[in-house]
């Protein structure tokens, strides 16, 4: 029995090797196509900026660069699945060109003054050889499938054809023993094919990154924009945040505490001449002070939950689940406690995602999962609701981004449509204290 259970194993792990590494074959062969792409685009592209130097030619410089950059966001691309991510390095443009002539020099002088169209330029010239590579792993597949083929009797019509034998990995196959000579490597080839597919398309991924990806400055450039932007997105967070706490204490806790003010004013005087009347008063105001308090206690939870101050992250998070109508699973390992913002963001961020998974997704489980290894805190949340979230259009999944980024942090959503719907949630942060919480 277990020896059947290795072999299946292993035979799903080559199954899985094996689509991986088709995959990786099908990417490389149109890395390797698109080098005729990137050849035509160098040329076109660098006879428009000769003619813009020379006066003329900005009309079509815009619309060839954007093609440049789109092959280039590919290969981009092709490079981040093979686990190299490469960010893009252009600077940003302006807000909005006008639409004139005026306008369409300015595109051009922004495009020519970017450092990273140069590097494009220089990238679709080498990769014109160094994108050949791609055919590495078609070429290995070919191979391998040749020799098995000339092994199995393809040999003997060749014989028959020409009257010797057919030539493979330095052996003449000429006879059944030399056919099965010829299996061996044909075998190897085949077994190293998913290696060397990947191999191939990681050597041309750190190409692409040195050539395409942003250089030092450019990313220095990068984090201080990206900075600035998640400072103004927290100090217009913060602002709205106080304005809707002042907006529910004037509309909630505040004119309750007005009422009650009149309404002892108005039992203090009846209480000598109708004391049935001041009862009733105070029965009101009994009940205006606790829902008041209510009021004011919701509030506090909005702002800071209780449990989230004293029993930390994983606790809260459970409660959550123990709150939620839906069916929520939990699971936790957190070895000790986090800085209290990343523990509200966190938090409010997981609680957001269950009431979109109640209201939006039609849901009727979640699991929840929180992590901290390598220095970064991740948050999994999956429902088996009906999917289809977009972030872009969802202005609950926005508020989580920005909130997440204020941060460093990353929001990535899988949400397919029939579902499931993942979401994925990382903090980079270091743990403040031992762990102190129950779970």
């Amino acid at each position: 029995m277990r020896t059947t259970r290795t072999l299946t194993d292993a035979v799903g792990a080559w199954r899985a090797l094996a689509r991986r590494a088709g995959a990786d074959t099908v990417v490389g062969v149109a890395i390797a196509a698109g080098t005729m792409a990137a050849l035509s685009l160098f040329l076109v592209t660098a006879y428009f900026v000769i003619l813009f130097v020379i006066g003329i030619g900005a009309a079509a410089l815009p619309i060839v660069t954007k093609g440049v950059r789109r092959l280039c966001d590919l290969n981009r691309r092709a490079a981040g699945r093979c686990g190299i991510p490469v960010d893009s390095p252009y600077r940003p443009g302006p807000q909005e060109f006008e639409k004139d002539i005026v306008g369409w020099m300015r595109r051009c002088k922004w495009i020519l003054t970017d450092p990273a169209t140069w590097r494009d330029l220089l990238w679709l010239l080498l990769n014109t050889a160094v994108g050949m590579i791609g055919f590495v792993p078609a070429a290995v597949l070919y191979y391998a499938l040749e020799g098995l083929a000339v092994a199995a009797g393809l040999w003997r019509p060749v014989l028959d054809v020409n009257g010797s034998g057919r030539w493979y990995c330095f052996i003449t196959v000429d006879s059944w023993g030399s056919a099965l000579l010829a299996v061996l490597p044909a075998t190897g080839l085949l077994l190293a094919w998913p290696w060397a597919s990947r191999a191939a398309l990681v050597a041309h991924a750190h190409f692409t990154r040195f050539l395409l990806g942003p250089t030092r400055s450019a990313e220095l450039a990068s984090r201080v924009r990206h900075l600035a932007e998640t400072r103004t997105t927290a100090l217009d967070t913060q602002a709205a945040e106080l304005r809707r706490i002042e907006r529910d204490l004037h509309d909630g806790a505040q004119a309750r505490l007005v009422g009650l003010g009149f309404t002892l004013g108005a039992v203090e005087r009846n209480l000598d001449r109708k004391p049935e009347e001041a009862r009733r008063l105070l029965a009101e105001a009994r009940e205006s002070s606790v829902l008041a308090l209510r009021e004011l206690r919701d509030l506090v939870r909005g702002i800071h939950p209780p449990v989230l101050a004293e029993r930390g992250l994983a606790d809260a998070v459970h409660a959550l689940g123990i709150a939620s109508p839906l069916r929520v699973a939990v699971e936790t390992d957190l070895p000790g406690g986090l800085p209290a913002p990343v523990e509200s963001a966190v938090y409010f961020s997981v609680a957001e995602l269950l009431a979109n998974a109640l209201k939006h997704a039609g849901a009727d489980h979640v699991a929840i999962s929180l992590r901290y290894s390598g220095g970064v805190l991740s948050a999994r949340v999956t429902d088996d609701g009906h999917g289809g979230a977009d972030p872009v259009r969802g202005t609950g999944l926005h508020g989580i981004r920005r909130r997440l980024a204020a941060f460093d942090g990353t929001l990535d959503i899988s949400s397919p449509v029939g579902g499931p719907t993942v979401t994925k949630m990382e903090i980079p942060c270091a743990l403040s204290s031992p762990k102190t919480s129950s779970s």
